[in-house]
């Protein structure tokens, strides 16, 4: 049943990405706090990733992937490719979808400000934000090992996880903060990339060998749209859960671009440091290169700096949907009832009493309900969408 929802979730949403490019190929996109195109960039990239990036490829999904007796659905093409795919190229267009509706489409047809999809889009939001902080928790003793057993969650990681939520929801207090930190992560994570290469002794023939494995996505590239396992269909959820409230959150930062543009821009840019994260991370994998010590550490710390970033974007779409401002209720207020009531959600996550895989199934009938909307109630007001939606909206 899963598998079904979400192909048909998947195969709808390019569906509408090509529909939308050819309608709107040449439409000018500006949302209401525009930045240049490196900072929205930077934003896209460290709100729409988060801890899984650092700390699934090389412990969890590597090996895996190159068990093909266990798992023959992956002998197709390599691990790296694999990896490349899951997180890569393609599965960004679902971004773009939902950055070109917010920048386009929904001012002009509020269907977000309908009081019952409010509530419902902003449940998924958070549930999501807490999603993100149950795998840094339960993955967080694998990353320091240098404390515990590697495996069991002691309450030193409870903690470190409640300080991570809380530094987050200060962050969210200010829009500059969440700038700030979006470029300040990126360039921390090139930074941690760099790290490894020379850590693992690599040269620029190395890493060009390694890489040029990627070619294996591309060359099967249609085989990633549809789920190949019950992990890869874990995965494709998890995009759909985060679609929206990305695309909510970024649309705002947009700068002028056509709409061409944000999908090439949506396609390409985030995938190149993937590419040489994921190709460096390999050469460990393919060298049985150790990670102990200060790998680790600067892995976990990058890691932490993500969770942050994905966090402090999230609270502020969430609470600026429910006007739950600091203004509102003062800043002391704001930030411990965000950072509580995000750990309790957490703990009910770590715990598997919430899947994400439900979140991802609403975010689909939410699709569903904006197209039935766009189409029965507002024609009419996509009928002459040109020029510049935000500020013709405002």
């Amino acid at each position: 049943m899963l598998t079904s929802i979400i192909s048909f979730g998947v195969i709808l949403a390019f569906a509408l990405v090509i529909f939308c490019v050819i309608k709107w190929w040449n439409l000018p996109l500006t949302g209401v706090t525009p930045v240049p195109l490196f900072t929205f960039i930077a934003i896209l990239f460290t709100s729409g990733l988060d801890v899984g990036l650092i700390m699934f490829p090389l412990a969890f999904d590597y090996p895996l992937y190159a068990d093909t007796v266990a798992e023959p659905a992956y002998a197709f093409t390599n691990p790296l490719a694999l990896e490349f795919g899951f997180w890569g190229f393609l599965i960004w267009a679902f971004y773009f979808l939902t950055t070109f509706y917010f920048c386009a489409i929904e001012p002009r047809v509020g269907f977000f400000k309908i009081p019952v999809v409010k509530l419902l889009n902003n449940i998924v939001i958070i549930t999501t934000c807490a999603f993100t902080g149950a795998l840094f928790l339960i993955y967080m003793p694998y990353y320091i090992a240098e404390v515990g057993d590697g495996e069991t969650i002691l309450p030193v990681f409870y903690l470190i996880c409640f300080l991570v939520i809380l530094i987050a929801a200060f962050s969210s207090t200010d829009l500059k903060f969440v700038k700030v930190l979006s470029v300040s992560s990126t360039i921390l994570f090139l930074l941690l990339i760099l790290y490894m290469f020379l850590n693992a002794g690599m040269s620029l023939g190395d890493l060009a060998a390694t890489s040029s494995n990627i070619g294996g996505y591309f060359a099967n590239i249609h085989k990633f749209i549809i789920p190949l396992t019950e992990y890869h269909e874990f995965y494709l959820f998890w995009w759909f859960a985060w679609s929206i409230m990305i695309g909510q959150f970024v649309s705002r930062f947009v700068g002028g671009l056509k709409t061409w543009q944000l999908l090439a821009a949506l396609l390409v840019f985030p995938s190149i440091p993937l590419v040489l994260w994921f190709s460096v991370l390999y050469f460990y994998h393919l060298n049985g290169i150790g990670t102990a010590g200060l790998p680790n550490w600067a892995m976990t710390i990058v890691g932490i700096v993500f969770v942050i970033n994905s966090f402090d974007s999230l609270i502020r779409l969430y609470t600026d949907n429910l006007n739950l401002t600091t203004e509102r209720f003062g800043t002391v207020s704001y930030v411990l009832a965000n950072a509580i009531g995000l750990f309790v959600l957490t703990l009910l996550f770590q715990s598997q009493w919430l899947q994400i895989q439900w979140v991802g199934t609403v975010v689909i009938v939410i699709y569903l309900l904006a197209l039935a909307y766009m189409f029965f109630v507002k024609r009419e007001k996509l009928s002459n969408l040109d020029g510049n939606p935000v500020t013709a909206a405002e």
